[in-house]
């Protein structure tokens, strides 16, 4: 039933502000609307809605991620503006933050949005 439909997704914060100038000027998404309870952006064609919960408090695994095709220049990018990149402990990541899939070789990284969500970019082998 589902295969067909279109998906949103949902990124929630307790300070919508903060947040929406993180996504818009930060990470450089279009927005394509508002309403009193969320900012939506355009993903490739996929609506993210950036939604006002409040006392929100993020979760610690990703709840959304970005495949790039080259991730070394989209951490230079996000870096310039202010982004930092997480390192785990044990995850063997190297100083950028750079983790590598030690099967298929893909590369991911992680970082925060202003609300403590867990974002991603991934560049695949």
């Amino acid at each position: 039933m589902l295969t067909d439909a279109k998906p949103v997704c949902f990124v929630l914060t307790a300070d919508l502000a903060k947040a929406r100038g993180f996504y818009t000027q930060t990470l450089g998404l279009t927005e394509t609307g508002e309403d009193p309870f969320a900012v939506s952006y355009d993903l490739a064609g996929t609506t993210l809605r950036l939604t006002k919960i409040e006392n929100h408090q993020p979760g610690q695994h990703t709840v959304l991620g970005w495949q790039v095709a080259d991730i070394e220049a989209a951490i230079d990018a996000l870096t310039a503006k202010g982004v930092t990149f997480a390192i785990y402990e044990g995850y063997g990541q190297d100083a950028r933050g750079v983790w590598t899939h030690p099967a298929s070789g893909a590369k991911v990284a992680w970082f925060l949005d202003p609300e403590g969500n867990n974002l991603s970019l991934t560049q695949a082998p």
